[in-house]
């Protein structure tokens, strides 16, 4: 494969994670259009209610992450891959024209879960393709490198695609990420090769990851303490224009704030991560906590909104390297399903932050509670971390080739 060739394959690969970043995070900036459209009555008598049930929208996605992760890495486990890649983003950007086209909440409930079935699977795939086209032993690079598309989305894209939403409509936004799956399939369909036997697995070595201990410990971990950033990322627009009182043009800033804080926690909890990983995790835990507890005091000020909000997803992302090398430790031959899980564990701290912290909403407590609701989902995964520490001896094995992460 030509170099120029190569890295155009490999920008397919990361324009994939670019449009999954999109599509996880866009329905949070558009919120309010969202239950503007599909919950017309409700929402002139009791906003909050309203944002409350559109907010189920995220977590219908996040369910069809978690169903759809496993299922499709064993389904896929014999499949050329380069076909199943096609077949990924195919079904990613029909479930975004679905949601687009959806007429009512029940039906774009629906159209989300659907576009959340190939997410997971997506990532294990495209992670083991790049990792083909940069040489043997780079499979936590070439996963990095797929994620990478996925930062930039929070930090770029998803303000942008916001503000699209917000000065046209919500469906086109989705119509929008649509376009983007379909360009990233083309150009990967033109350019990428299978890599055959090199990387091939089977549906038995998928399911063995299954019996690890370690991977269901750092499933468990994530899905709760992960919890806590969904729970105040998914309302971050009402808290900007409710309660921060600010124009609806500058909650892309603060999405893109949280981007940045984002990617800064992801690089810096990789460094951490090589040398003292349980310390990293668990230190991770307690820092979001306590930007939960500044962000649920402060928010509701311009300047502490943005500060807390780069604490927030600095602080989350901070411990996901860990987290993401236990599984590629704990499961070295399931080289599909050991993504895919890890895509699961962050999206069922989605569903459950979702509706955590749409419960604030539907009680008409201040929306900057959240903050108390996300904290309190941080410590029961630091607490899940402790009582699991002695067990996790994967931890404690250094170095550990820690890639990026959601």
């Amino acid at each position: 494969m030509f170099l120029t060739q190569k890295r155009v394959a490999i920008f397919a690969l990361a324009l994939g994670g670019f449009g999954i970043g999109l599509t996880e995070f866009v329905t949070f900036g558009l919120l309010p259009q969202i239950a503007r459209d599909v919950t017309p009555g409700l929402f002139d008598t009791d906003r909050g209610e309203a944002l409350s049930h559109a907010g189920w929208t995220v977590s219908a996605y996040a369910l069809g992450v978690v169903v759809g992760a496993p299922t499709l890495a064993v389904l896929g486990a014999r499949m050329n891959k380069v076909k199943l890649l096609a077949f990924l983003l195919i079904g990613l950007a029909a479930g975004n024209i679905l949601s687009a086209l959806a007429p009512s909440l029940g039906l774009l409930l629906v159209a989300r879960f659907l576009a959340g079935i190939p997410h997971g699977a997506y990532f294990g795939v495209a992670g083991l393709l790049a990792a083909e086209m940069i040489g043997p032993g780079a499979r936590s690079r070439g996963l990095a490198i797929v994620l990478s598309g996925l930062t930039i989305a929070n930090v770029v894209g998803v303000p942008a695609i916001t503000r699209l939403g917000q000065l046209t409509s919500w469906r086109l936004a989705y119509v929008t990420v649509a376009v983007v799956f379909m360009i990233a399939m083309t150009i990967a369909v033109l350019t990428l090769h299978d890599p055959g036997e090199a990387t091939d697995s089977s549906p038995r070595e998928e399911f063995g990851a299954l019996r690890s201990r370690a991977v269901w410990l750092s499933v468990a971990v994530a899905a709760i303490g992960f919890a806590g950033f969904f729970a105040v990322d998914s309302y971050l627009v009402p808290v900007t224009t409710h309660s921060a009182h600010l124009s609806s043009a500058v909650a892309p800033f603060v999405l893109a704030t949280v981007g940045l804080g984002m990617t800064v926690g992801n690089a810096a909890g990789g460094v951490f991560a090589d040398r003292r990983p349980t310390e990293s995790l668990l230190g991770g835990l307690v820092a979001l906590a306590v930007a939960m507890c500044a962000f649920a005091l402060v928010a509701h000020t311009t300047v502490g909104l943005f500060l807390t909000a780069f604490a927030v997803g600095a602080t989350a992302l901070f411990m996901g390297p860990p987290l993401q090398a236990l599984l590629i430790r704990a499961a070295p031959k399931a080289v599909l399903i050991g993504p895919a899980l890890n895509q699961s564990a962050m999206n069922t701290a989605n569903a459950i932050g979702a509706l955590a912290g749409g419960a604030v909403l539907s009680a008409n407590l201040p929306y900057t509670a959240t903050g108390w609701v996300g904290a309190g989902l941080a410590l029961g995964g630091l607490a899940l971390a402790l009582v699991a520490a002695k067990a996790m001896t994967s931890f404690r094995s250094a170095p550990i080739d820690a890639p990026a992460l959601e």
